[in-house]
């Protein structure tokens, strides 16, 4: 895997940054509270529950208003993993996929233990977060793919067969690896998804949707960032109904006003690629984010999954001031969030004054171990 560019931050640039790591964890989380009420309902349903225009803000789901699934859960995971991944870089161990394969095993303990276990010191903090102890709908393949401590790869995948969108959904964070080269940014991600989603369309579409947000980290334009990823993939095989979704999403903005049924059409049957093109489209003619996310959510099928992806989009292009403020003070989570996106951005930006070969902060190794 490649190695972070040594890249000069000046303080504008890394405040920049930081915006734009907290506008993709806080935009993924927000547009899986978002959806989450309607998950599943068909448009008619939605309408009937929600009034003409659909669904237009945070409604109850498990319990309260803005709680999120397990999408922004092992979105975090994946934060945590690349941190640590870098933290482990010191002592020549150097595998992120293995790394971020623990941090998911993590998340996976959260799934059926009753809550943070005090004797696994080599946990870290985000593990010991007793609110990300609630079970919210796993999908299946998440919960089999980290079920034990076989690590699904490219060439011995987890669930050959299944091609949905999960993996894509907690992707976002590869692409925030801003010093990486685009293909080992989309490396990086393959070989994550591959760990649950086994079939080429599912972690391709984990694959481009990493490395567009990678492009809209860097101050690229989305209609830029997807090309980007157009051309990236097309050397890989198997890509034909990633990059077929992708020009779709593009063709459809040219297509008059957005509507649901538009959105519906590039959904089609809820599979990786086509929730990646929604994402990709609602992104592109939201007037703005809220408009954007609600577009995303209001649809027969993969509400949650269809918010949390356009929310990583937007966020990753606008950075965190342009969310919603009345649904980010409602988020479940967001001081968690918070604090992860800042110490992710930290490390990215002076990872070399936390830890080395020599000395390191034993505080960060205390949040982050090697072990």
């Amino acid at each position: 895997m490649g190695a972070t560019a040594g890249a000069v931050w000046g303080r504008a640039e890394q405040q920049d940054f930081r915006s734009r790591v907290r506008g993709t964890l806080l935009g993924t989380a927000v547009g899986d509270a978002l959806g989450t009420p309607v998950d599943g309902l068909t448009l008619e349903e939605i309408r009937q529950e929600r009034g003409a225009e659909g669904l237009n803000d945070l409604a109850e789901g498990h319990g309260r208003r803005g709680t999120v699934t397990h999408l922004s859960q092992l979105t975090l995971f994946t934060l945590d993993g690349l941190i640590r991944a870098q933290v482990r870089r010191d002592t020549g161990a150097w595998h992120p996929p293995t790394d971020l394969h623990r941090a998911y095993r993590r998340w996976a303990a959260t799934q059926s233990d009753w809550g943070p276990d005090e004797r696994r010191k080599d946990d870290g903090w985000l593990a010991r977060e007793e609110w990300l102890y609630a079970r919210r709908d796993p999908a299946r393949a998440c919960l089999t793919g980290f079920g034990d401590e076989t690590m699904g790869t490219l060439d011995a995948p987890k669930n050959p067969g299944e091609l949905g969108p999960e993996a894509a959904a907690r992707s976002a964070p590869f692409g925030l690896l801003v010093g990486w080269e685009p293909q080992l940014v989309v490396q990086l991600a393959v070989e994550c998804a591959a760990q649950t989603h086994g079939h080429p369309t599912a972690y391709l579409a984990a694959g481009a949707y990493a490395v567009i947000v990678h492009a809209l980290a860097r101050g690229e334009s989305l209609d830029g960032a997807v090309q980007r990823a157009l051309g990236i993939l097309a050397a890989r095989p198997g890509q034909e109904p990633v990059s077929t979704a992708l020009q779709q999403a593009l063709g459809a903005v040219r297509q008059g006003m957005p509507s649901p049924a538009r959105v519906e059409e590039l959904a089609g049957a809820g599979t990786a690629e086509r929730l990646l093109a929604v994402a990709v489209y609602c992104a592109l003619v939201g007037e703005d984010i809220r408009h954007g996310l609600c577009l995303a959510v209001n649809h027969g099928g993969r509400s949650a999954v269809a918010g949390a992806l356009t929310g990583g989009l937007l966020g990753a292009l606008h950075g965190e001031t342009a969310l919603p403020p009345a649904w980010l003070a409602e988020l479940e989570g967001r001081p968690t969030m918070l604090v992860l996106a800042d110490d992710f951005a930290m490390e990215m930006t002076q990872g070399t004054a936390l830890h080395g070969p020599g000395a390191s902060s034993p505080g960060w190794l205390a949040r982050y171990p090697r072990a």
